[in-house]
């Protein structure tokens, strides 16, 4: 009988991905869903309620299930009000919650978790390169703190002798949304930009090699912490200009000012003005290959 994973976050843009590979490799798939309307079984999807707001979830989502795959969290990309960095905070912490307290009242056997953390954990530097052990919690801006809460909800499985894998996701490339249409599209209509000085590290995966990091993650059984991004990041002038390149399109307007992003997007901001260049050496380590490693690929392959 094939395995069956249990999905959360799935109608994201990496969950949504990641199902229809799983799919095809001939996985069942049980997805956590907060909307009723999607409840039953489609498409060899079985879907099942949960609330993790209210500590509420049916606990017949465990069925047949040896792995968790967890997605679940507000997005990040949205302006940052108060209520807002509550969600993004809470919807990440109290979805972990809700599963370990489930898996421990039913006492459900489960093998492994497998879920999404950030890179968003380290440090904003221009100089640093960021290997998983380089964590510093002095001074830790909005995200790094989100991410440490986030990794820390993952403690519980652990303890409960439940095998847990973190993958710290960097900037994902997708044609179908996340960080790439939001660049492409000015540049495409003539008005894209190079955000800042440009200097700024941005660490980056393609969609296709981030699912089958989850892959081998489940399928090698990985345990600890590793860094899913691409082996080369790149400075934000040159992710820019890679795209208008492909796009076959001029960059004519000067740079986005600092202080015009931090005025439109408030403190959201730091999402592309914090500088993070993360090493990609351990998960290679475990025989994982990129298909992906220079981000001239990856964009001609997604845009062209």
């Amino acid at each position: 009988m094939a395995e069956t994973i249990l999905i959360t976050g799935a109608t994201g843009l990496v969950g949504k991905a990641l199902t229809k590979v799983l799919l095809v490799q001939g996985y069942e798939i049980n997805v956590l869903t907060t909307q009723k309307r999607l409840l039953g079984s489609k498409n060899n999807i079985h879907y099942f309620f949960w609330n993790p707001q209210s500590n509420e979830i049916d606990s017949k989502c465990f069925n047949r299930v040896s792995t968790v795959i967890n997605l679940a969290g507000s997005p990040i990309a949205q302006r940052w009000t108060k209520s807002t960095k509550s969600s993004i905070l809470n919807s990440r912490v109290q979805s972990l919650n809700t599963l370990a307290n489930a898996i421990r009242e039913h006492k459900i056997n489960i093998k492994q978790l497998i879920s999404a953390s950030a890179i968003g954990i380290y440090p904003d530097s221009k100089t640093h390169y960021y290997e998983e052990k380089n964590i510093n919690s002095e001074g830790s801006s909005f995200l790094s703190y989100v991410v440490q809460q986030w990794e820390a909800a993952t403690h519980q499985f652990q303890s409960m002798g439940i095998k847990t894998t973190l993958l710290r996701i960097g900037i994902v490339l997708d044609n179908k949304g996340g960080a790439l249409p939001k660049i492409a599209t000015p540049i495409q209509k003539y008005y894209g930009a190079v955000l800042a000085s440009g200097e700024q590290w941005q660490s980056w995966i393609h969609i296709e090699d981030l699912v089958r990091l989850f892959i081998h993650s489940l399928e090698s059984r990985l345990e600890g912490v590793y860094n899913a991004v691409a082996p080369n990041p790149v400075q934000q002038v040159e992710l820019t200009k890679a795209i208008a390149h492909v796009l076959k399109k001029p960059l004519f307007l000067p740079n986005i000012p600092e202080f015009m992003l931090k005025l439109i997007f408030g403190s959201m901001s730091s999402v592309v003005l914090e500088s993070q260049r993360v090493c990609s050496k351990k998960i290679q380590s475990t025989g994982f290959k990129f298909t992906y490693h220079e981000l001239s690929a990856a964009v001609d392959n997604l845009l062209a």
